[in-house]
């Protein structure tokens, strides 16, 4: 393999990251409706904080310009973090409220607290937080922290801001 490619392929892949626009979805639904257990939201400590994961263990994050109703994360952006199919239910210790979305494509998306979840495609075990603090795809990425604070984002991060709406 050629390694004077790398660089160049992974610089392309940030920038398409960073490039991914905005479509608006509609609606709001709050979900009382059982799922399979392969959509239950469980916690984990990450870097002292306790996180919401997907039934794989996989860290789940909200995106700072979602509302309550709309994704702002389409198209490419989804490829990159992929939108958490709702409805969810919860397993103990998960302590918000769940609820759903539909997205701009039509599916449905779950949320928590009002926030649209998603993992991230960099986080290549159960455990990790990769994509806590980015500043990608028009906006800052935090996991979500059962206590509804956004998560601190790690040492030496290039990302801004923080915002979002309440819990």
């Amino acid at each position: 393999m050629n390694k004077r490619w790398l660089a160049p392929t992974g610089l392309a892949a940030t920038l398409l990251i960073a490039a991914c626009g905005s479509s608006a979805g509609s609606g709001s639904t709050t979900s009382s409706a059982p799922a399979a257990s392969s959509s239950a939201l469980k916690t984990t400590k990450i870097g002292g904080a306790t996180v919401l994961t997907n039934a794989k263990g996989f860290t789940l994050y909200w995106f700072v310009p979602d509302t309550s109703t709309t994704s702002k994360c389409n198209g490419s952006c989804a490829t990159y973090w992929p939108p958490v199919k709702g409805p969810t239910t919860a397993v103990a210790g998960v302590t918000g409220k769940l609820g759903t979305i539909k997205r701009a494509d039509g599916s449905v998306q779950a949320t928590y607290n009002g926030h649209p979840l998603y993992t991230y495609v960099a986080d290549g075990a159960p455990g990790q937080a990769k994509g806590n603090g980015l500043n990608l795809s028009g906006g800052v990425w935090h996991e979500v922290t059962v206590s509804g604070a956004a998560g601190a984002a790690p040492s030496g991060s290039a990302s801004a801001g923080g915002g979002g709406y309440g819990y």
